[in-house]
């Protein structure tokens, strides 16, 4: 299902705040026919390990005032977290979850402490293969 629509992602914060527009952006261009690279490094890499997908996302400081506000509406929406909506991208389109290699070897992550839905470890001169000749955003 390759495309000439692409959108990469850096995902450099782990705060829920963050994480949530990544898993929408994601989900919405994997149905419009996007390739979509999420590039997972530094905060945002730790959120994706097993570790830290058992525990809840902290909110952004500057934010943390709407945080039980922001939880209380997603559950009664019965919105998806972000971790759902982008294994629900990744069953509709192509969609790949990159974790940074460099960072990972900073903060001693291995890759069977990553979460299941990581495509790939890889570093950044691999991500701007990907990347190139599409979208790219920083999150």
């Amino acid at each position: 299902m390759s495309s000439n629509k692409k959108l990469s992602i850096i995902v450099f914060s782990g705060t829920i705040d963050k994480l949530m527009p990544v898993g929408i952006l994601a989900s919405g261009a994997a149905a419009s026919g996007y390739e979509v690279n999420l590039f997972f490094t530094f905060w945002g890499l730790n959120s994706i390990t097993k570790k830290s997908l058992e525990q809840m996302q902290p909110i952004d400081k500057n934010y943390e005032q709407f945080g039980s506000v922001m939880m209380q509406r997603m559950q009664e929406m019965k919105f998806p977290s972000w971790v759902q909506l982008i294994q629900q991208a990744k069953e509709v389109g192509e969609v790949k979850v990159i974790a940074c290699s460099t960072t990972m070897e900073f903060f001693g992550i291995k890759k069977e402490d990553l979460a299941d839905f990581v495509d790939d470890v890889a570093g950044v001169a691999t991500f701007l293969d990907r990347a190139e000749g599409g979208i790219t955003l920083f999150i």
